[in-house]
């Protein structure tokens, strides 16, 4: 099968599943624009060779998954055959990050086709351009892992199901969970609210982040996060990665989630002589 190129512009914090132990969705382009959900990566078990960034093209051979409907989904062929091959930098102005994200592939500006084309199982992943941000908000969540979970993973990992290396075994550790869920509300350009969960890795890796700089001060933490995230972002020309959960993509009456943000700074206009 040919190996697929693809850009990678999400990387989800990591979750916990029964069946593969602890994972992370992984989306990202292909050169002509169209999307792609990699799942499941064990994205803390790639060898440091092998973990990409965002922004990092990868190639790899995929197979469209027999368990989730969605059409953008697949499974890697060997996870260990996913290999970084380069970045996309921001050089001139972030052009080729623009051309290709926000030119190439489709830019949404409406809620409404977004979840109508999710319902028809046409698209579940996408880039969207909310016209205004009304605020970023967190509600606190459980703060330890699902218990059920935790113990499927333990008992598989005894066994080796999920781990072929005795290191990886013997050493493995689930991410920490977070505390805190975080939340954009916005409007689309026809005045319709909307309010929609932020699941992006480098969200919660700032929290963490800002709670080591604030010496465990977690109302001092979620602060700076959302002075980043609202303050500091809605001085660029925002864009969400958007996708659906498989859970509720049919179910939910708005089945979508911001799995990435995308601050590009605003175009510059060209000058006038």
């Amino acid at each position: 099968m040919p190996r697929e190129k693809i850009l990678v512009t999400v990387k989800t914090y990591p979750t916990l599943s029964r069946k593969y132990g602890e994972t992370v969705c992984t989306a990202g382009v292909r050169e002509d624009g169209s999307w792609v959900r990699i799942y499941p990566v064990p994205f803390r078990r790639l060898n440091e060779s092998e973990q990409y960034r965002k922004f990092d093209w990868v190639e790899c051979n995929l197979v469209k998954s027999r368990s989730d409907p969605r059409p953008e989904t697949f499974h890697p062929v060997d996870v260990n055959d996913l290999k970084p091959m380069g970045h996309l930098d921001t050089k001139h102005h972030w052009r080729e990050r623009r051309r290709l994200l926000l030119q190439t592939a489709s830019v949404y500006t409406r809620l409404q086709p977004l979840i109508a084309d999710a319902k028809a199982n046409v698209l579940s992943l996408a880039v969207f351009k909310p016209t205004k941000i009304k605020g970023f908000i967190w509600e606190e969540e459980e703060r330890e892992w699902d218990l059920t979970k935790l113990e499927d993973m333990r008992q598989r990992t005894r066994q080796g199901d999920l781990f072929s290396e005795e290191t990886w075994r013997q050493a493995f550790q689930p991410i920490l969970k977070l505390p805190y869920s975080f939340s954009y509300r916005f409007e689309d350009e026809m005045g319709q609210a909307g309010e929609m969960q932020v699941l992006d890795w480098e969200a919660g890796a700032l929290f963490w982040n800002c709670l080591r700089g604030s010496n465990g001060d977690e109302s001092a933490a979620l602060v700076k996060v959302r002075a980043k995230y609202l303050d500091e972002f809605r001085q660029s020309d925002l864009h969400f990665f958007l996708g659906t959960t498989q859970q509720y993509h049919f179910r939910a009456p708005n089945p979508w989630v911001i799995i990435g943000v995308f601050p590009i700074p605003y175009e510059r206009q060209p000058e006038l002589f």
